[in-house]
C-alpha cells in the first residue's frame, strides 16, 4: 500500500501542514497548534466549544480540527457529501472552513488529507506564494 493510500492520522496533519512553505505555528488556547501562512490560519486544532457536541450525551467534542476552504461551494461539497467525515456547525455559517473530528480522520487517506491541507494553505497564502508552490508542484521532484 502506498503511503498516500493508507488511513490518515493526526500526526499526518502536523507533518503535512508543517511541510508547506512559509508556515509558522502559533499556539492557541489549550496549547492547540494553529498553522499559519503569512499570519493567516489555515489549519487549527479547536478547543471544545458548545456548538460541536455529541448529540446523544451533550458532551463537547474535544478533537475538532478546522481546515480553511477556498469557497462556500467547496465547503458545501465537503459537508454535504456523506462519504466524507467533514461537518460544520452554525457557528461557522458563512465561514470558509470545514470541521473534522480527529477520531474520524482515519476515514480519509493520507493523500486525501494532504489535498485538504494543501487546498487550505492555498486558500490563505498570498497569490505570489500560491503561484510559486503550484509551479514547484508542476515541475515535479528534482532528479
Amino acid at each position: 500500500m502506498s503511503d498516500d493510500n493508507r488511513p490518515a492520522t493526526v500526526a499526518d496533519v502536523h507533518e503535512i501542514a508543517e511541510a508547506m512553505p512559509h508556515v509558522t505555528v502559533e499556539w492557541g488556547s489549550g496549547d492547540n497548534p494553529v498553522y499559519q501562512v503569512g499570519r493567516k490560519s489555515f489549519v487549527f486544532f479547536r478547543t471544545p466549544r458548545p456548538d460541536a457536541f455529541d448529540p446523544e450525551t451533550g458532551e463537547r467534542y474535544r478533537d475538532v480540527i478546522v481546515f480553511w476552504v477556498e469557497s462556500q461551494g467547496d465547503k458545501e461539497a465537503l459537508v454535504q457529501d456523506e462519504s466524507t467525515p467533514f461537518f460544520t456547525t452554525p457557528h461557522f455559517d458563512g465561514h470558509p472552513s470545514v470541521l473534522l473530528r480527529a477520531s474520524r480522520i482515519h476515514e480519509l487517506t493520507r493523500g486525501e488529507l494532504a489535498e485538504i491541507i494543501q487546498d487550505a494553505w492555498l486558500s490563505r497564502a498570498s497569490a505570489r506564494r500560491a503561484a510559486a508552490w503550484r509551479a514547484a508542484q508542476e515541475a515535479g521532484p528534482l532528479r
